[in-house]
């Protein structure tokens, strides 16, 4: 298992998110308790000391889940991180009360790794607010020895997380994003990375597969990458693009099955970052695969000039490129949770002012209606 040095522990560079336990039926809550502890034993064995659960994962199970299974091995021998659930507004009056419920759920005394879950548009104002006393009573338990290391989750742009930065960036030791060879430059992944190296902050990585997407690409794709590396899965090969940054400590993976563990560990037993020759071929992929998707947007703005409506026309095609990317996901419907009703792409009219002075020519209107007509 290749580790990570972080404030003088060894972490592994690979981590198991209990996100996507395997599970006994179609509901999410009803983990399938047996196959998961031979998941942990494995894990364990063979060197994974990082656990990463949350409020609401599995309906809410899964920090009884992995809390129960994990009192099976000495404290000592592994990190647990959780997270504040402020993805859900109403739970910002409410940290003392979800905090000590999870050292409870879990059966823990305290928390290795701690997060502000998800900082994103629908709740910076919230997270901000000092009403609340989310970042106080945080503070608070670091103090007191119940969160060892204080940290978040960002799903948010560029200039929320500077927001969040500019009042906490000094009490944050680490930072969870998205980062995977598509969102890269895609979702900014490259810009976030930069930002929060600039306060010193390290990078924790969630969806290095991008929900299971990045495990099976198009033959097309598959020749190329195996030119290069014969042996290399396609797996493989988005957590090798994560090895060859230097910003990222640990790598996280929810892990469904034993399949899917075993392969992963064995990828992270050596490490293998990239050529320059391979770097380049992973992004020239990454922005082929997207360029066949994505609407060519540069947010040059000329468009919202002529808008009637006074349309936010490039973050709109921002969220309707991922929506049709992805297939759906929860990061459109954030982006629209936040921006007024208004607002929404079935405000256009049609009325093509924003194309006659598009650069690139993108249907703007075509593209607003299908983006209404998917999110109904």
């Amino acid at each position: 298992m290749i580790y990570r040095e972080f404030q003088g522990k060894q972490l592994s560079m690979l981590g198991l998110g209990a996100m996507r336990l395997p599970l006994c039926s179609k509901d999410d809550a009803d983990i399938d308790v047996a196959k998961t502890k031979e998941m942990v034993a494995y894990a364990m064995e063979h060197g994974i000391n990082y656990y990463d659960t949350a409020w609401g994962y599995h309906n809410g199970q899964s920090e009884i889940v992995l809390g129960e299974i994990l009192n099976e091995y000495p404290r000592e021998s592994y990190y647990l991180a959780s997270k504040f659930p402020g993805y859900d507004i109403s739970n910002m009056g409410k940290v003392e009360e979800i905090f000590e419920k999870q050292l409870e759920k879990t059966q823990k005394e305290y928390f290795d790794f701690y997060l502000f879950h998800n900082v994103c548009e629908i709740n910076i104002d919230a997270y901000l607010d000092e009403k609340y006393g989310i970042f106080e009573y945080l503070m608070k338990q670091k103090e007191n020895g119940r969160i060892r290391h204080l940290g978040f989750s960002a799903h948010g742009s560029l200039e929320v997380m500077e927001r969040f930065l500019k009042k906490y960036g000094h009490a944050m030791e680490f930072c969870q994003l998205q980062i995977n060879y598509i969102d890269w430059e895609f979702q900014k992944s490259r810009e976030k990375v930069a930002l929060v190296q600039s306060y010193g902050i390290p990078v924790w990585v969630m969806e290095p597969l991008r929900g299971g997407k990045l495990a099976k690409i198009s033959e097309e794709y598959v020749a190329g990458l195996q030119e290069l590396r014969p042996e290399e899965s396609v797996p493989g090969w988005a957590f090798r693009f994560l090895q060859s940054l230097p910003e990222v400590t640990v790598v996280l993976s929810g892990m469904s099955n034993m399949e899917q563990l075993t392969a992963n560990v064995k990828t992270f037993e050596t490490d293998a970052p990239f050529s320059d020759e391979e770097m380049k071929h992973i992004k020239d992929m990454a922005a082929k695969m997207v360029g066949r998707i994505a609407l060519p947007c540069t947010a040059c703005r000329y468009c919202t000039s002529k808008c009637p409506k006074g349309l936010d026309i490039p973050t709109l095609l921002e969220l309707y490129n991922e929506h049709i990317f992805t297939g759906g996901g929860f990061l459109p419907e954030f982006g629209l949770m936040a921006i007024e009703k208004e607002k929404h792409p079935d405000a256009c009219i049609g009325c093509r002012g924003c194309e006659a002075v598009c650069p690139q020519q993108i249907k703007i209107s075509e593209a607003m209606k299908d983006f209404a007509d998917k999110m109904k």
